[in-house]
């Protein structure tokens, strides 16, 4: 790791200069954070598990004609990405109320909202990622009209194939984040999706007993945070690939 070039460090990711031009490598790191970055610690083996998640979900949308960064696994906690320009938004979707939209609007935590709800949040860790509208993304130019809309419909279409994905599985996708990025082939620009699809940006809801699979876990002290990511990683049919420091041999959550 040390002799490549680091190009940035985030809460749970560090992003490394790719192989090739316009490649770049993305390391999973065990780290969590909740509360915009209030609260830290660790997660035994999450990074291994994410990259893992991540890697299956992005394989399987992009087998459905959705465009993503995602260009394979190297090794157990690093994936090579294309490299994009990451379009400053928080792209949140809510199938069922709770976290902040619970508390927001007093809604109970676990109702079923008539329908999927998109919301959007400036990505700015110093301004704890404010909630912003279209009128916001147009007026500052964060996003044109045409990458709105096309950030939408791949957002519905990913939505539905994730809730179908989970509930075979029997999890119920509660909620989730994701974030999009322009990547430029020659004189084309495509918005694809981009960062990770893990228990870490999604809310995972057992079907039959509503247990928390998530980060919620950490957020909110409920422990078996490690048991949980591995429960989601079995039922994804995941069978992680366990190394010295970076893989417990926990139980699956019962």
């Amino acid at each position: 790791m040390n002799r490549r070039k680091q190009i940035y460090e985030g809460k749970a990711k560090v992003l490394f200069q790719g192989p090739e031009p316009g490649t770049i490598v993305q390391y999973f790191k065990d780290d969590a954070t909740a509360f915009n970055n209030k609260k830290k610690g660790t997660i035994t083996g999450k990074g291994v598990l994410n990259n893992r998640i991540s890697e299956l979900l992005m394989t399987r949308l992009g087998e459905i004609g959705i465009p993503t960064h995602f260009i394979k696994r190297l090794n157990m906690r690093e994936q090579l990405v294309r490299e994009v320009e990451i379009i400053p938004l928080e792209v949140i979707v809510r199938n069922i109320a709770a976290g902040t939209l619970s508390q927001r609007l007093g809604i109970e935590e676990g109702t079923t909202l008539p329908r999927s709800i998109i919301e959007y949040c400036l990505k700015n860790d110093a301004l704890g990622d404010p909630m912003v509208t279209e009128e916001h993304i147009s007026c500052f130019g964060w996003a044109t009209h045409q990458e709105l809309d096309e950030i939408v419909n791949l957002t519905l279409r990913i939505n539905d194939f994730l809730c179908g994905l989970f509930q075979g599985i029997g999890i119920r996708l509660v909620d989730f984040k994701i974030e999009f990025g322009r990547w430029y082939n020659g004189d084309d620009v495509r918005v694809v999706l981009a960062d990770e699809i893990s228990p870490d940006s999604c809310r995972l809801w057992d079907m039959k007993t509503n247990e928390k699979m998530d980060k919620d876990r950490f957020r909110r002290d409920l422990g078996k945070v490690e048991e949980a990511y591995q429960e989601v990683a079995r039922r994804l049919g995941i069978l992680p690939e366990s190394g010295p420091g970076d893989m417990p041999g926990s139980k699956a959550m019962q």
